[in-house]
């Protein structure tokens, strides 16, 4: 839909949404309560409603399954970027604020409009990814997570709303398939190294070599896909990242 007087958030130029019109605080706690609808365990999820064009509602024991997740999208950046790297890939972005959650659903609503037959692949939750990761994804479903430029809620007494931490790699671990990958990068050194020695110390990670860093096209996309690495970019600012593999217990 073309902007006009009836819905000025829509662009004339470009037909996406316009980003001014679902501006929110930069961050929201992940330990308060919030109200939207949860799947009471990933069979629950509607993969129809996500991937219409992919998924019908009579295939609910489809194999086809969400295997990327961009935990806190924001406004989407990453996920248009791998929708058409990976295309026969099933992704989505899971994202706690509700007006930034609304963006992205009408940036890819609008995407695939104006791209017929692309785009149909990814979708956005607003959800708490803290609380309900096991409700959207089983044992070994994923093959890539996503953590880019969280929340460094700096005072160490909010140490624990931090989206990578000991507790959580327990469930990324579960979610990951052997040899799947978490992706983080941040511009707070501090963060940097906190989530990279979180993910050091795991038992069941171990971080990828300089050679496979170098051969994955989806590195160079952490800090250019989204809004903060470009804003980042700009700045001249730098950048961390930790890059892991989820291996196998040892026996």
């Amino acid at each position: 839909m073309l902007e006009n007087e009836s819905n000025p958030t829509i662009s004339k130029s470009t037909g996406l949404p316009r980003k001014r019109f679902y501006r929110a605080r930069a961050h929201s706690n992940p330990l308060s309560d919030s109200h939207f609808p949860v799947p009471i365990s990933p069979g629950h999820v509607d993969y129809s409603f996500h991937y219409p064009q992919l998924v019908s509602s009579d295939q609910a024991d489809s194999n086809k399954k969400i295997e990327f997740a961009d935990v806190g999208c924001g406004f989407g950046g990453l996920l248009i970027s791998l929708s058409t790297l990976f295309p026969e890939t099933l992704m989505i972005g899971m994202e706690l604020r509700d007006k930034v959650t609304e963006y992205v659903k009408e940036r890819i609503s609008a995407l695939r409009a104006t791209n017929p037959g692309q785009y149909q692949n990814i979708s956005v939750v607003r959800t708490n990814s803290m609380k309900y990761i096991p409700n959207y994804f089983g044992k070994g479903q994923l093959s890539k997570m996503f953590f880019l430029f969280p929340d460094p809620h700096f005072k160490e007494k909010n140490h624990r709303r931090r989206v990578i931490s000991p507790h959580l790699l327990d469930e990324y671990a579960y979610v990951l398939e052997i040899g799947g990958i978490i992706y983080t990068i941040t511009d707070v050194e501090e963060l940097g190294e906190w989530m990279k020695a979180c993910l050091a110390s795991h038992p069941m990670f171990e971080a990828l070599t300089e050679e496979e860093l170098g051969a994955d096209p989806v590195i160079k996309l952490l800090s250019t896909a989204t809004e903060e690495g470009q804003k980042v970019a700009r700045n001249g600012g730098q950048t961390f990242q930790a890059v892991y593999r989820r291996i196998a217990p040892s026996q």
